[in-house]
């Protein structure tokens, strides 16, 4: 098997759509060598804990309503032709991402890693919910089969966060700069949201080597 080390963060679009273009190329070849593992990778590293109202961050961070109107066109469009059922104007909030990587490397230790993660991208892209709140990072875990009261009693320590954090900051010290950004057998990297061809040409070309 092959290590398949993926970085990304659910309120990165880019991060669901390339999930769903990596999915899709997994199910058309069950037999790919890939053992996958999630890594955190903040996007915005300094939200406050409580989060902030998604518009009036993005129009400000990326220089006004019409350029904002203009990226989430575009991503429409590219969810479209992935068949990814997402909404950028559905959440309402961007949360502090902390906490819901936090989730996402307790599912990894219960072998329930690529459903949560799932989990997160349908919640915020598709359900509009905030992902940033205990309340729903339990729902999440609950649905994944996790233990809802464990999670909550997690979430309320700092369990894990600083490792969290290191890990973000050693992916950084890397050459990771933005997400997604595949890692395949420690070695090759594949950056950005590939369509399901370039993953089939890779699993292709795995499977030859073999």
């Amino acid at each position: 098997m092959i290590r398949l080390d993926i970085f990304s963060d659910p309120v990165c679009p880019w991060c669901f759509i390339g999930k769903a273009n990596l999915d899709r190329a997994l199910a058309a070849a069950p037999d790919h060598p890939f053992v996958i593992q999630w890594h955190p990778f903040q996007l915005n590293p300094d939200m406050p804990p409580e989060g902030m109202d998604k518009r009036a961050y993005l129009e400000a961070k990326m220089g006004g309503k019409d350029r904002l109107a203009a990226v989430h066109e575009r991503l429409r469009e590219v969810a479209r032709t992935a068949g990814v059922a997402l909404d950028p104007d559905k959440p309402k909030r961007i949360p502090n991402t902390l906490d819901a990587h936090r989730l996402i490397h307790w599912a990894g230790i219960e072998g329930r890693q690529m459903a949560v993660v799932s989990a997160l991208f349908s919640a915020y892209w598709t359900g509009g919910r905030d992902i940033g709140q205990p309340e729903v990072l339990a729902d999440i875990a609950d649905a994944c089969g996790m233990d809802r009261a464990a999670t909550l009693r997690l979430l309320a320590s700092d369990a894990d966060a600083d490792d969290l954090r290191a890990r973000d900051a050693d992916a950084r010290q890397k050459g990771v700069n933005a997400v997604p950004t595949f890692l395949i057998a420690q070695q090759y990297v594949v950056s950005g949201a590939q369509p399901p061809e370039v993953w089939a040409q890779v699993i292709d070309e795995l499977k030859a080597q073999e």
